[in-house]
Formats: structure tokens, sequence, C-alpha cells
């Protein structure tokens, strides 16, 4: 049976964050955009780290209960990020998945430059999508 490739599952839609933005902002885009996570860029859409709705609650619990600071990404974001390219395997992605915490990875260009975001969801509709094609065979 034929896996989908990376391309034909990743998302083009993700929150469009940037290291000098308020965490708060953030969060906001995060939540508009119904996502857990999203790459963080720079102006030319290069990644340059990662923020999580961990990193943003966190923030978010400083600002409204403890009048702290807002804190911008650059503060909290991660930097050191698990992407994946176009040309990555699909089926050795979704093992990944199994073993490593990451839900959502940034698929990336050879210059570093992110082009979507790929999910365990994605991977999960895949995999349905081919179980409901594997019915259709057996009935």
């Amino acid at each position: 049976m034929e896996t989908s490739s990376i391309k034909e599952l990743m998302s083009t839609r993700f929150a469009k964050i940037h290291p000098a933005m308020p965490v708060v902002e953030a969060s906001s885009n995060l939540i508009k955009q119904d996502m857990l996570g999203s790459p963080v860029t720079d102006d030319s859409g290069t990644l340059v780290g990662w923020i999580s709705e961990r990193e943003c609650l966190q923030a978010a619990l400083q600002v409204v209960y403890h009048n702290q600071r807002v804190a911008t990404v650059k503060d909290l974001m991660q930097t050191e990020v698990l992407t994946v390219s176009l040309d990555s395997d699909v089926l050795s992605l979704a093992q990944q998945m199994l073993n490593a915490k990451p839900k959502i990875y940034p698929v990336v260009d050879a210059s570093n430059k992110v082009l979507g975001v790929i999910s365990r969801r994605h991977i999960l509709n895949m995999l349905d999508d081919k179980l409901a094609e594997l019915s259709k065979k057996a009935s």
C-alpha cells in the first residue's frame, strides 16, 4: 500500500509567531489557529524556535495572577527543534512520534524556512483513510 508524502499530509496553516512578539499575543494566535504549538520564525520565515501552549500558559499565569511583566516569545521559546523535510519518510516519522515527545513538527526546506507543520493527527488521518481502503477491499 502506497504511503502519502509529507507534503500531502502537512498543513501550511499555522500560527505566525516571531521572537519579539509578546507571549500573550502568541498564545492568542495559537488559540485562533487551534494549535498546541507553532514554529517561531524570523522575518524571512526561517525557523528560530518553537513555542507551545505550555510556555504560553506559564506566561499567562504570571501576567494574570501575579502581575508580572509580559515575556516575549524569545524569552520562553525552545531553540532546539526537531524538524522534518518534504522528503522525510512518513512511516519513519510516525515511528519517531511514538518514541519522542513532540506532537507537531515543523516542515522545513534546505535553508530551514518553514513550509508547514505535520502532527500526529495528520498521520492518524492518513492511517484512518488507509484502514477505510482496506475495509472496502476486504468486503
